[in-house]
């Protein structure tokens, strides 16, 4: 494929027309009359040899391939505007500008509250969006970060792009204040018979996969994407929840439950801030990674 060949107008036309499904909708969402767009989808569909967007009955429905394009077009636009949104300089104090930054509520509410303050102070003009971590993070690390500005996620979980380390933390557990069986201690048989409630896919945690090393496999019997919820699904119950210790500090007192360390010597937890290559020479990037370094600086120095 020449690149130098294509014109990269033709992927704003592709995103709304499989958008919209409609090609005078897809013109007036770009400003382009219905003959200039229907133009625009007779050159697309020479290119992809495919209609694309197919008539049936009175509206049109997107082809096999149509479908296919849909995301990975949607992500093509985001790393695209990405590219020339880039600066040379930033000036923090008078910049107006928008990151997406994908994280775990535990992130957000250990780490994320504390940027979103020196953001706050130091740059009035700058959003931060934070957005769930997908399920399907491991499988699709590159499309979620070429759509993003940067995800926070602690290292073992993700490779193969930069990242720029914040704070450590530890694994802690959860129990009931009043749990009937679990003494002053918890053992590994403690870990092994008693239910769990776990944050989204359990076996993300490099915690949790070393106990597969030592012959025990978690009874999961509730799962959610919270991890400020694990506190409350403890409470009054015989589960227990492995829980990044700074959050735990932080929820105990609201939940009847009791923080204990597990029966392991468990991995410790390195929180970073990954991004895709593209923004690595970005100045606006640059800024947020130095200041969410000051900010992981200011949070070790505190523990």
């Amino acid at each position: 494929m020449n690149l130098a060949r294509l014109d990269l107008n033709l992927v704003v036309a592709l995103r709304v027309l499989l958008e919209e499904r409609n090609v005078t909708r897809a013109g007036r969402r770009i400003g382009l009359s219905q003959p200039a767009m229907s133009a625009a989808l007779a050159r697309l569909r020479r290119h992809f040899d495919d209609d694309l967007l197919s008539r049936v009955g009175g509206h049109y429905e997107l082809t096999a391939l149509g479908q296919v394009l849909l995301d990975r077009t949607a992500t093509a636009y985001d790393v695209l505007e990405r590219l020339f949104a880039s600066q040379a300089d930033f000036e923090p104090a008078t910049e107006s500008r928008e990151f997406r930054l994908v994280a775990s509520d535990y992130a957000v509410a250990v780490f994320g509250v504390e940027l979103a303050r020196v953001v706050h102070a130091e740059a009035p003009g700058i959003r931060l969006r934070f957005t769930q971590t997908p399920t399907t993070v491991v499988e699709d690390t590159t499309t979620l970060l070429s759509a993003t500005d940067g995800l926070f996620m602690p290292h073992g979980v993700i490779s193969g792009f930069p990242a720029t380390d914040l704070y450590d933390d530890r694994w802690v557990f959860l129990v009931a204040d009043d749990h009937p069986s679990v003494g002053d201690r918890l053992t590994r048989r403690d870990v092994a018979r008693l239910p769990w409630v776990t944050y989204q896919r359990t076996y993300d945690a490099p915690a949790v996969r070393q106990l597969g090393m030592l012959g025990i496999e978690p009874q999961v019997e509730v799962s959610v994407d919270s991890f400020q919820l694990l506190p409350l699904l403890v409470a009054g119950t015989r589960r227990i929840a492995l829980i990044q210790a700074r959050l735990a500090r932080m929820l105990a007192p609201v939940a009847a439950v009791r923080v204990m360390d597990p029966p392991y010597e468990a991995v410790p937890l390195r929180e970073a801030l990954w991004w895709h290559p593209v923004h690595t020479h970005d100045a606006a990037h640059i800024w947020l990674r130095e200041t969410a370094a000051r900010v992981g600086a200011k949070l070790l120095h505190a523990a």
